[in-house]
């Protein structure tokens, strides 16, 4: 039986490690996590188109009730901060914002892009001997994409291509690039079977890998302000009015 002082030490210990949740819905995944000092606790996902903002707080509440915690309990709370889906980064944040500001909790944002790359980098042998790619679908032949090495680190930054047969060619040049995400389908029919183009298909978003960069963002307290805070949407969104009959 351990003694009372090392069940205090043993509590104290797990007290210092934070409890983050995080929340990942910038695409048609709406996905939450909770990570306790980086370690993943439970998650949950639902892929239905339309479906974030009737059942993300839902979903929160069971997984916490799952993973006999509360909402009091958690050290902050992380979003995948876009690019992505204009009204799927809406209600995240909205989301967020709401625990955050009601229980005077920090809120956290990594990029969706960084996030989709570390599931590829964490299950790629030897990452050091590629460059990663994620592309998310931009709608006709454009994406949202930036180019990184295996720490992440931007070798192009993020923006909104238009894809060609030249993109990426001069780093496509030097060293084999994997590219990944629901838009990556596009830039495989036109490599032609290039060597140098690898291409990983059925990696969506998710709220783990989030939580994991949320850990790193938390240990510098680099936090958002919970009532300036922004979703990156990348480009102007244009609302047009309905057409009188």
């Amino acid at each position: 039986m351990p003694s009372q002082v090392a069940v205090l030490l043993l509590q104290l210990s797990i007290n210092k490690m934070p409890l983050l949740l995080s929340l990942e819905t910038s695409s048609n995944v709406c996905s939450i996590a909770l990570h306790r000092n980086g370690q993943l606790l439970g998650a949950s996902e639902l892929q239905i188109e339309k479906s974030h903002s009737s059942h993300i707080t839902v979903m929160v509440s069971q997984l916490l009730e799952n993973c006999g915690t509360t909402l009091q309990e958690l050290d902050g709370v992380a979003i995948s901060g876009g690019p992505g889906s204009y009204t799927g980064l809406r209600i995240g944040s909205a989301t967020a914002k709401g625990i955050c500001y009601a229980l005077d909790k920090p809120l956290l944002a990594v990029s969706t892009l960084h996030s989709l790359a570390l599931q590829v980098i964490n299950t790629t042998p030897n990452p050091e001997q590629y460059l990663f790619c994620p592309m998310l679908d931009a709608r006709r032949m454009e994406v949202y994409t930036c180019l990184l090495d295996h720490q992440l680190n931007e070798v192009e930054p993020i923006a909104p291509v238009v894809l060609a047969d030249d993109t990426f060619a001069e780093h496509l040049l030097n060293k084999q690039v994997i590219f990944f995400g629901n838009g990556a389908a596009k830039f495989k029919d036109l490599q032609h079977n290039n060597p140098q183009a690898l291409f990983i298909d059925d990696i969506s978003l998710s709220a783990k890998p989030v939580g994991e960069l949320a850990l790193i963002k938390y240990n510098d307290q680099a936090f958002e302000d919970v009532a300036y805070y922004e979703p990156f949407y990348l480009k102007d969104v244009y609302i047009t009015e309905r057409k009188k009959a």
